[in-house]
């Protein structure tokens, strides 16, 4: 038992250096993680909460109160090119970000909970994904023995599906 305690004692110290990420799924097949800096909040939200808009591009679900604030929510599967959400559910899973002043909800298919890994586990993501993927990755991580993709959250409120210009 001493020599347990031992030799998990160095784990602890390394995790510290480790960065915090929220794992999620996209879809059935993709997984990936967004840094906890940027997370303010992942939520389950009832479909009618959510205010669809007219003349939107089909990744923009709608409007939704926030925390007393007014946030586009956004089907991020489907903005990043992959097989969409299941729209017959009740509830969606979303995950609230905030990039300087912006908020934006992402919804996805399910939230699996936090994750920690240093910065140098992420390898680039070329060849690995789709290059429709890229200019929203910080790269790919492997986590028992699963690809998760690293999105950036810079990219994804910056994306030009969200710009009205």
């Amino acid at each position: 038992m001493i020599s347990t305690n031992i030799t998990l004692s160095p784990k602890p110290a390394e995790n510290n250096l480790a960065d915090g990420y929220l794992k999620f799924q996209l879809n059935q097949q993709t997984g990936a993680v967004l840094s906890m800096k940027h997370t303010q909040e992942a939520i389950l939200v009832p479909v009618e909460s959510v205010t669809s808009m007219p003349n939107m591009p089909p990744s923009i679900l709608g409007l939704m109160n926030w925390r007393s604030r007014i946030i586009w929510v956004v089907d991020l599967p489907r903005m990043l090119n992959l097989e969409s959400l299941d729209y017959r559910v009740r509830q969606y899973s979303a995950i609230v970000i905030r990039v300087e002043s912006l908020l934006l909800g992402l919804v996805v298919q399910e939230i699996k909970g936090t994750i920690r890994f240093v910065a140098d586990e992420i390898h680039s993501p070329i060849g690995q994904v789709a290059s429709s993927l890229v200019p929203y990755l910080c790269g790919c991580v492997v986590q028992q023995k699963e690809i998760l993709l690293v999105l950036d959250s810079q990219a994804i409120v910056q994306s030009s599906i969200l710009r009205s210009d």
